[in-house]
């Protein structure tokens, strides 16, 4: 993960966007072919040394180049480099005001993030090609707009969110970073939405242990063994969370969190606090209503007010929707319509973004349809 921090303090010092980013590449390419024959004592600082003369150069065959070798303090002086992590600065920086928030987010994860233009165009559900232009548009427009304006919060919590659940899904591991960069944001800004986020992920974090078998099949919340989450952490978002909603100004991270808290204080699924689950999803409904929001919350309605209600519910939410099917169908199975939740089980492993998942969808399946056939004739 040196490579963002490399580019922040690039950025920070003021480099073109782009041209930082390209600068670094070809660093990080020397690296490669110098450090197995001399590791230097200190890789970041070799990184933005190198980096800084690559831009340098490029500088000096630009007429302007005497302007911009200026901005860049030309090469670092000898001596040590400095330390201070500017991932976070460089995140903020991406979510420049002339941005939309879907490019802001999108260069971010880019940029900081280090996920693939792949993987950030299946975040956000668009073909690969879209998301690549995307990419480039945004990053043509930080290079012009300059960096004289501090970031979007929201945008920053919906970069940092999406990092998280990238690495959430087991694969890429950037949960870990995401946590620490969201921790460092609320120490330096006290804003109750960013406690709400740390929360958040804190509690989801918790469970991870849980959350895979030894062969690396997904388990579902209500049959993960809840002695091996970790009530440490659980304790820290907690804490995080009341001083958060003392404030009196509740957004949407902290009404997650609020509903993430109720799932990790019950030590038995039996025991899930799923009314005050279902008036924290209607909180959440006001403050942010959307197609998955519902969708989980009609899960909650179908714990309180039975699986037809929920059912019921789901009916508002368009069927394109990620992960419908798998809803659909363990209401369904909760009604007891065994053949419909198998259906559903298939159409929902389909879908599934993610190996794991459709392994644990279809294995849904076949259970289901195993009791539907009963066993065979003697």
């Amino acid at each position: 993960m040196l490579a963002p921090q490399v580019l922040g303090v690039l950025v920070r010092r003021g480099a073109d966007f782009a041209a930082a980013e390209d600068a670094v590449q070809e660093t990080l390419i020397e690296a490669l072919r110098v450090w197995p024959d001399a590791m230097p004592d200190d890789p970041k600082g070799w990184l933005i040394r190198v980096a800084g003369r690559k831009l340098i150069d490029v500088y000096r065959s630009d007429t302007a180049r005497h302007r911009r070798e200026d901005r860049l303090h030309r090469e670092p002086p000898p001596g040590p480099i400095e330390q201070a992590d500017d991932t976070l600065l460089l995140l903020s920086r991406c979510c420049h005001p002339s941005l939309t928030t879907a490019s802001a987010v999108a260069l971010t994860l880019r940029a900081v993030g280090g996920l693939t233009t792949a993987q950030i165009a299946q975040a956000f559900m668009v073909p690969e090609t879209t998301m690549a232009q995307r990419i480039s548009r945004a990053k043509r427009t930080v290079t012009g707009a300059g960096f004289d304006r501090p970031g979007d919060i929201g945008a920053v919590l919906a970069v940092l969110y999406l990092i998280f659940n990238e690495g959430f899904t087991g694969q890429i591991n950037l949960a870990a970073e995401a946590i620490r960069l969201t921790r460092q944001l609320n120490e330096s800004v006290g804003d109750p939405e960013v406690a709400g986020l740390l929360a958040l992920m804190l509690l989801h974090h918790a469970r991870q242990t849980a959350r895979w078998s030894p062969t690396g099949e997904l388990i579902p919340l209500d049959e993960q063994d809840r002695s091996l989450w970790d009530t440490q952490m659980i304790t820290e978002a907690v804490a995080i969370l009341q001083h958060a909603l003392a404030t009196d100004r509740l957004g949407p991270y902290q009404a997650q969190a609020a509903i993430a808290a109720l799932h990790d204080d019950a030590a038995d699924p039996h025991e899930t606090d799923w009314p005050q689950i279902l008036q924290w999803y209607d909180e959440l409904t006001r403050l942010a209503d959307s197609p998955v929001v519902r969708m989980n919350r009609a899960v909650a309605v179908g714990h309180v007010d039975g699986p037809r209600s929920g059912l019921a519910a789901l009916a508002d939410v368009d069927a394109s929707v990620p992960r419908r099917d798998a809803v659909a169908a363990y209401l369904h199975e909760r009604a007891a319509d065994r053949v419909e939740a198998a259906r559903l089980y298939t159409a929902a492993a389909s879908k599934a973004p993610t190996i794991a998942e459709r392994h644990h969808l279809i294995k849904q399946a076949a259970r289901l349809n195993s009791h539907v056939s009963g066993p065979p004739d003697a």
